[in-house]
């Protein structure tokens, strides 16, 4: 077996870690895109992309 097939293995730290992106971060990132999505008239792939991220990450985050 090669090294690039090998499994990866290792030792995990057991201190906290901090997440990439608060919850708080998070919803003002969604309410962001769906500004720029809703205030263009989606005549572009990236105002389109954006709205659709909006919604998908939206519909990620907890209610509450």
């Amino acid at each position: 077996m090669d090294d690039l097939a090998s499994p990866v293995t290792g030792t995990y730290s057991d201190a906290p870690r901090e997440p990439l992106i608060t919850l708080i971060e998070a919803r003002d990132v969604v309410r962001l895109l769906l500004h720029f999505a809703k205030t263009h008239s989606h005549d572009s792939d990236e105002e389109r992309d954006a709205y659709a991220l909006a919604t998908d990450l939206a519909g990620r985050l907890p209610s509450e």
